[in-house]
């Protein structure tokens, strides 16, 4: 039998000893409790996130970005092993599958997946469904003020014909692949065209308008309607739910700015959720991935978002809103939107060249 008085600092010793042993384990473990989200800035409902730590007794933590190309170089850099779900656009997942930054779905734990509107279980840019399950999705336009350039034709010659603006500050979007897809429509070859010769010929168009003095920059599409808003600039490509969330934000900011859809066309995007290929956490990633896709949240998110929702479970909770334009586009602006087609290889790299020249030159 070991003396009360000894015994009492062994134990104490013995306690330390266990908590410092601990501290890490701890450490560890809270660690593995974290969902580390990688998503498009200002396009996730908070109350969803704490409902999901609720459920799951988890933290998540999120990471943000306003570009494409900015999450692409991210995940590239290593961020494939930090993040457990990412949100990517439609033609930028061939992309992801092809250079290896993502892992297939584990299915089984995702029931809400048969949820989704079958144009959205198997899209071209995932035949099978395989590696991404649909977020949210809208189209790509052109978000105009109307005080200063008047009532102007639904046409990318807002942006494209000094006629339509020839003092007033305007941008144009960061993107290449939507950039030059738009210049091509403005053209006349369409906005999913991939000929070389119509996309140097855009890549003319852009350069040309580049040179306008009245030329603001180019600009990620979230950031071009907070500058429309403060009167910075009067015209540039912004989103559809970008454009509808801001206005019922900032009613008066917006009175007089106007989204359309170019006639010529322009791109219908569809973002998606997607795992990493060596996220740290996949088992949680994918409970996440179903989490969203449960009816009544992904009413919720399209309801905060101002986008439309790929859950036909989810439509009988949406707002209103939510099935009109500019979220829900009319059959004829239906007509005018097209993927923005998936490149790789050769096609990718001359793509890219091109941007580089224009934003160089």
């Amino acid at each position: 039998m070991i003396n009360k008085r000894v015994g009492g600092v062994l134990a104490a010793a013995l306690l330390v000893g266990v908590a410092a042993l601990a501290s890490p384990l701890a450490m560890a473990q809270d660690k593995a409790r974290t969902l580390y989200l990688f998503n498009w800035s200002q396009y996730m409902d908070p109350a969803i996130i704490k409902a999901f730590e609720k459920q799951y007794d988890v933290k998540v933590v999120q990471t943000y970005y306003n570009s494409q190309p900015e999450m692409f170089a991210k995940l590239r850099a290593g961020g494939d092993s930090q993040y457990d779900v990412v949100v990517p656009s439609s033609y930028y997942v061939p992309r992801l599958i092809h250079t290896g930054l993502l892992q297939p779905l584990d299915k089984k734990a995702i029931p809400n997946y048969s949820n989704l509107m079958p144009r959205f279980s198997h899209p071209d840019y995932d035949p099978d469904g395989k590696y991404v399950a649909a977020y949210q999705w809208g189209d790509t336009g052109i978000a105009y003020n109307v005080d200063k350039l008047g009532e102007q034709p639904e046409s990318w010659s807002i942006l494209f014909d000094p006629k339509a603006n020839a003092k007033y500050p305007f941008d144009l979007g960061t993107d290449a692949q939507v950039m030059l897809g738009s210049a091509c429509a403005a053209l006349g070859h369409g906005y999913d065209c991939t000929d070389r010769d119509q996309l140097k010929k855009a890549a003319q168009l852009i350069l040309k308008t580049k040179q306008r003095r009245n030329f603001s920059g180019f600009e990620d599409a979230t950031p071009t309607l907070k500058q429309l808003a403060r009167g910075n600039i009067v015209a540039g490509v912004a989103y559809n739910g970008d454009y509808a969330f801001d206005k019922q934000e900032n009613p008066q900011g917006y009175k007089h700015i106007k989204f359309i859809v170019p006639k010529e066309g322009a791109e219908l995007w569809v973002d998606s959720m997607a795992i990493p290929a060596h996220a740290p956490h996949p088992r949680l990633a994918n409970q996440f991935i179903n989490f969203i896709l449960d009816a009544k949240i992904g009413a919720q998110l399209s309801n905060y978002n101002a986008y439309a929702s790929p859950n036909k479970a989810a439509r009988p909770y949406l707002d209103k809103a939510l099935t009109e334009p500019p979220i829900m586009p009319s059959d004829a602006e239906m007509k005018r939107l097209h993927f923005t087609p998936s490149i790789a290889g050769d096609q990718l790299q001359f793509v890219q060249q091109l941007w580089t020249e224009v934003q160089s030159r």
